[in-house]
């Protein structure tokens, strides 16, 4: 039986950007297939600032597997036994928010990796894999390296220690929480300030050095979002279902409102 391919890790390796179409208040399958019908390569089930659980999140990732778009899950603080279930349940990665440090890090490995990189535990049947058991030696190799383990730089404290969390084994990737960061600088909303332009360079040169993929979020402007990827971001957060559907919806009534009768 085959694995399924993590579209999202490759076309990241090709060179191309990857957008999200991230799911907070729809609770259908519909989500992925619009997701893949709109040109967003990978779907972001936030389950950190969401009502979204994890049987809803785990149905609307296996039809994101059948389409070709990629199923990544953020859980809470410290959710590793949540982070699991969502991929025993079909998901293909996991952002961890808030990691601020190595030791975190390697924390969130464990609970992602199967052995003898983690201590994922083992199960029947998954998604992922057309439904062959987890068990299988061959399936978990390819899992661990399918399986996206995503951690969230959101502090001065992480900040500070990057370079170390990058470095960490099992670790694929580093996501900036900008707003958070932003916050925790003591300028929230300043998205376009100058530490946070540092913050990018600081974190772009450690992802560079570990080999591992660079992630942005919370930054939707044009030009802002033009400004950091161009350090080297390689994967970004594009927008959320309420928000595309409020931006269609006003975007619409304007529209009508503008026209006249005869």
């Amino acid at each position: 039986m085959a694995i399924r391919p993590n579209n999202m890790k490759a076309l990241m390796t090709s060179g191309k950007l990857v957008a999200s179409f991230s799911v907070n208040r729809w609770r259908s399958v519909d989500a992925a297939e619009i997701a893949k019908a709109t040109g967003f390569e990978w779907l972001f089930l936030d389950l950190e600032h969401s009502l979204l659980n994890e049987e809803i999140a785990c149905q609307i990732a296996v039809t994101a597997l059948a389409v070709g778009v990629t199923p990544v899950a953020r859980v809470g603080t410290d959710q590793f036994y949540q982070a699991a279930r969502l991929l025993d349940g079909g998901v293909y990665g996991i952002i961890f928010p808030h990691v601020d440090s190595a030791s975190q890090a390697a924390a969130c490995v464990k609970a992602t990796k199967y052995p003898p990189l983690g201590a994922r535990s083992l199960t029947g049947p998954l998604p992922q894999a057309e439904f062959g058991h987890g068990a299988d030696p061959k399936i978990m190799a390819r899992l661990n390296e399918e399986t996206l383990t995503i951690v969230m730089v959101e502090t001065l404290a992480a900040l500070d220690a990057v370079e170390s969390i990058a470095g960490v084994d099992g670790v694929d990737a580093v996501l900036i929480g900008t707003n958070d960061l932003a916050a925790d600088m003591g300028i929230p909303g300043q998205l376009g300030d100058a530490k946070i332009g540092a913050a990018y360079n600081k974190v772009a040169a450690a992802v560079k050095k570990a080999g591992k993929f660079f992630g942005m979020g919370g930054v939707y402007s044009k030009d802002l979002m033009q400004r950091y990827i161009k350090t080297g971001v390689q994967f970004t957060l594009g927008g959320a279902d309420i928000g595309f559907v409020m931006e269609g919806a006003r975007a619409r009534r304007e529209m009508i409102a503008g026209l006249t009768g005869s």
